[in-house]
């Protein structure tokens, strides 16, 4: 059984090599054919970030665009749909931005950086907990996202937000303790 998945996930790997040697060439039909592999994902994370379905549309279709012009510099130093998505993470938070959203930089010491809070580990469900981030502040939502949801690291995070590592770390337990609070309040 490891054999085949292997074997599958060789040819999966090969097939998007070759697409996208393909659309560098500039083959249209190649081009629809990424896109067609990676529009609901990326759409998916512009709408995480974004919360707006007109918004993540918008910022999508500039991804794509930028993606494929960019395609020269794309190196297969990753897969493409990490390539991608940091392109769509970028956008989206380039587009919040210009709509003037400020975090809040705050120092906050080691000790509560590392503070667990007890009501974390009560069971929530996944409906809860998507309508309380919908709830939260959108400089909250947006390191609640790309850290939990997005799977990036509080350095990573620093470099796409231009915060410091520890600021993303602060700004994210304050967002975690405003999340169990509104969980809570439901």
């Amino acid at each position: 059984m490891d054999n085949r998945l292997q074997f599958l996930e060789a040819n999966v790997r090969i097939t998007h090599q070759a697409l996208i040697e393909q659309s560098k060439a500039g083959n249209s039909n190649a081009q629809y054919q990424l896109y067609s592999l990676y529009v609901d994902a990326m759409f998916n994370t512009a709408y995480r970030l974004l919360s707006s379905r007109e918004d993540a549309e918008d910022i999508l279709q500039e991804s794509f665009v930028e993606a494929f012009k960019k395609l020269d510099s794309f190196r297969f130093e990753s897969t493409f749909g990490a390539w991608l998505k940091r392109i769509v993470v970028n956008r989206s938070i380039n587009f919040l931005r210009s709509k003037r959203m400020v975090f809040v930089a705050a120092e906050v010491s080691e000790e509560a950086i590392s503070e667990e809070s007890n009501d974390v580990n009560q069971p929530l469900q996944v409906e809860k907990i998507k309508k309380g981030i919908a709830q939260l502040p959108e400089g909250y939502r947006q390191i609640i996202t790309l850290y939990l949801i997005e799977g990036y690291d509080h350095v990573e995070i620093g470099e796409i937000l231009d915060i410091s590592t520890s600021t993303s770390k602060s700004q994210y337990h304050r967002a975690k303790r405003k999340l169990i609070g509104i969980i809570n309040e439901m």
